[in-house]
């Protein structure tokens, strides 16, 4: 068994996976590398195909029809022989210095009798043209240590765990059964959101591990793009209401962290609704509310009494235009294009 495996989701990634991959090769035999080729029309089918050729122990090249990045991740966890596992996008990268030291207390958790779910890192949002690069840091969890949910002391508004801070034990995420929508955007959120349930213990190393590329016009996260696609950010919004009924989460700190984190991801959906300044979308963020409301009537008082909740359904024109300039605010913290 492999210690970690690396699943790289690529489509039409031709010019920027042999960094990423590079980024990641020098874990050596502990490593496995899936190449996930998802129906690309370019020469990545042939890039994946002459890394597993060059490193047939460490890379292995998946070449499956165009099923989008969640279809990409689940061939990842599919076909994982490592004991955790790790996503990691053809644009992004991992950084050496902290890679070799997440390696090393993974290689510890795997000789002792700690049975670890989930490891958490930071992640650098690597913007164009931006000179300072932000550190997002797993606030409010503790450092260098075994933790559970209930020794979390508090959460912080609007701090989410990214698909990029977190490595799950594989095992964990085929028990929870996770498997990611096809042709969906923003399933991100379902990768990290549905299975913390079943994360019983946790660690924080407070080290820059993911470098996380933002500034191609094509980016998911681009917002003329999430308003274009703003129909995929509320599917995803609705999948995450629907997966649990929130009251039976035993754990209550863990049930908390959900809360916040289905607040800040319908804060989003609203938000690209009223960014898009047409009415047929404020209708959507309306039947959004309402969605959340017929499913669970508590769910909905939770989320639209909170402070952020709160300030995103301002009634009218100049309601609006307090959204927008709180989510600008966000917008900075956050980092996202």
């Amino acid at each position: 068994m492999k210690l970690l495996t690396f699943a790289i989701p690529c489509y039409n990634s031709e010019a920027y996976m042999e960094k990423c991959i590079e980024s990641i090769l020098p874990g050596g035999e502990d490593v496995e590398i899936l190449i996930v080729n998802d129906g690309s029309k370019d020469r990545t089918a042939e890039i994946a195909d002459a890394y597993a050729a060059k490193y047939p122990t460490i890379c292995r090249a998946i070449h499956q029809e165009n099923g989008g990045h969640g279809e990409a991740v689940n061939a990842g966890i599919r076909n994982a022989t490592g004991l955790y596992f790790k996503v990691v996008d053809s644009d992004d990268w991992v950084d050496p210095d902290a890679y070799a030291q997440i390696l090393d207390k993974l290689r510890e958790f795997a000789g002792s009798d700690t049975n670890l779910d989930m490891l958490l890192a930071n992640y650098v949002y690597e913007k164009e043209g931006a000179k300072h690069k932000k550190v997002m840091r797993q606030k409010g969890f503790p450092k260098d240590k075994v933790f559970t949910w209930d020794d979390i002391p508090h959460f912080f508004k609007g701090h989410y765990i990214l698909m990029h801070s977190v490595i799950y034990r594989t095992k964990l995420l085929r028990e929870c059964g996770l498997e990611l929508p096809k042709h969906t955007f923003y399933v991100d959120n379902i990768y990290v959101f549905n299975p913390l349930p079943y994360v019983k213990s946790m660690y924080y190393m407070d080290v820059d591990f993911y470098r996380y590329f933002i500034g191609r016009d094509d980016q998911s996260v681009n917002e003329a793009v999430m308003i274009r696609r703003i129909d995929q950010q509320l599917k995803v919004n609705k999948l995450m209401v629907d997966k649990y009924d929130m009251w039976k989460i035993e754990n209550k700190k863990c049930r908390q962290y959900m809360l916040n984190y289905l607040e800040i991801i319908t804060v989003v959906s609203t938000t690209m609704c009223i960014r898009s300044g047409t009415e047929e979308n404020l209708q959507k963020k309306r039947e959004l509310w309402r969605y959340i409301k017929e499913k669970d009537i508590r769910l909905f008082h939770k989320l639209r009494n909170g402070i952020i909740g709160n300030t995103m359904n301002l009634p009218g024109k100049g309601g609006r235009k307090i959204s927008i300039a709180a989510y600008r605010i966000a917008q900075k913290v956050v980092g996202f294009n």
